[in-house]
């Protein structure tokens, strides 16, 4: 029995021990933490006196600004949101279209102002291609916005019937001109009015400063007009040569449309403006607007690539205003050349388009910001805005020739004043 009590002591003198034993250790990784939070670091760049946030590289600094600034928007959009909603529900509709366009303005890329947007839209003013374009963007945004998903689906197909049946009327226009034959009067002015229209507009857009009356004086007598810079002079007669050889040389050529016509293209686009770089790819790097074109090193295959594409059995399937439209974007993306890439993109487009049997479509100068608008939106990942945009200005085209006709002029919708002008360049004076 005097073992038991033996045993207990010296249990208990084993657990004392090791008690002592854990809470020095304890206490000694306490102090060694405390050591280490204490002790100077070693910082690799010398410090010199500043402030430690300014020592942050500026562009983290800036980020970081901007990240803040995001938030802000974003919470501001939002709360306007609320405030367009309230202002529906009570009739106020002007007040909440204000407040819409507020809260799109300060936080375009945010999916609830995107979709709240385009719901109001949809419902207040019936607009319903608006209304997905919106929903579009929200996915973009945000791809697993439910409600955004719920309305596009809602939407795209409706959308979609509604693009058809303008391409359909579109197409119905053009066989009305095809039917009107060749040797008309009328028709053969309206050509050569539209020639000089085309030449006129497609320069305007990049800024060339000459009047309509002006481009056709160029055109027509190779005299210079007084006043005006030897480039914009070059730019209209470097077209009207790239017209020409489109005209007598691809119009009609039986096959593929390959990476040497788009460099005689651009050879003759630019070929009074700068002959060194006519017809040649870009060998170094440019920046257009708020989009990085490839790589020189990548144009050659992406121009294969290209090529291979406009070819392509599924190309040649298209509606041809939708593919000479997606053909527009797609060079002028690249951007393969140093200058005279817009201008080249859209002598494609037109060559598409006469092959398929409509009129070189013109782009009024005026509608310039719309145009790079919808070239930006296509950059974005929503390219049915710019082939919208180019089919209305196919449409409108063809308006102008069926207008020139006396035949169909009283078939047709008055024309806006911008469409007369086209059709009566001795305004432009």
């Amino acid at each position: 029995m005097r073992s038991v009590p033996v045993v207990v002591v010296f249990v208990l003198g084993v657990l004392c021990s090791l008690g002592v034993h854990y809470l020095l250790c304890y206490l000694q990784g306490l102090s060694s933490h405390h050591d280490m939070v204490l002790h100077k670091t070693f910082s690799p760049i010398p410090y010199d006196g500043s402030d430690k946030y300014n020592n942050i590289p500026a562009p983290i600094i800036l980020a970081e600004k901007h990240d803040l600034q995001h938030s802000s928007s974003n919470i501001e959009a939002l709360g306007t949101i609320s405030a367009a909603i309230e202002m529906k529900k009570t009739g106020k509709l002007d007040k909440a279209l204000k407040l819409f366009e507020h809260a799109f303005a300060i936080a375009p890329q945010n999916a609830d102002v995107l979709n709240a947007y385009g719901e109001f839209i949809e419902e207040t003013q019936s607009d319903i291609i608006s209304a997905d374009k919106m929903y579009f963007k929200a996915l973009i945004s945000y791809p697993d916005h439910g409600q955004a998903l719920v309305n596009r689906q809602r939407t795209a197909l409706v959308v979609e019937e509604l693009d058809r049946d303008f391409l359909r009327k579109i197409d119905d226009k053009r066989d009305k001109v095809s039917r009107i034959p060749e040797s008309d009067p009328a028709l053969c002015k309206a050509k050569k009015e539209s020639y000089f229209q085309h030449i006129y507009h497609t320069v305007g857009i990049e800024g060339n400063s000459m009047s309509l009356a002006q481009t056709r004086s160029i055109v027509e007598t190779r005299m210079a007009v007084g006043g005006k810079s030897i480039a914009e002079h070059n730019e209209i007669l470097g077209l009207d040569l790239a017209l020409k050889y489109i005209n007598n040389t691809l119009i009609n050529r039986v096959g593929d449309i390959t990476v040497h016509d788009i460099l005689e293209i651009h050879k003759r686009v630019l070929g009074f403006a700068d002959p060194l770089a006519s017809g040649m790819f870009r060998r170094t790097q440019v920046f257009v607007g708020g989009h990085i074109p490839p790589t020189p090193s990548h144009i050659i295959p992406l121009m294969d690539e290209f090529i291979a594409w406009l070819n392509s059995d599924s190309a040649l399937r298209m509606h041809p205003v939708r593919f000479a439209a997606i053909a527009h974007y797609k060079l002028v993306h690249i951007h393969p050349f140093i200058d005279g890439n817009g201008r080249t993109s859209r002598l494609l487009m037109n060559l598409i388009l006469m092959q398929a049997g409509y009129p070189p479509v013109i782009i009024p100068k005026h509608e310039r910001h719309t145009y790079y608008q919808v070239l930006e939106e296509a950059n974005r990942g929503d390219i049915r805005p710019f082939v919208r945009f180019i089919a209305q200005c196919t449409d409108k085209t063809l308006n102008l020739f069926l207008w020139s006709t006396s035949e169909y002029s009283a078939t047709l919708p008055q024309l806006g004043q911008d469409e007369i002008n086209m059709i009566s360049p001795q305004m432009h004076v």
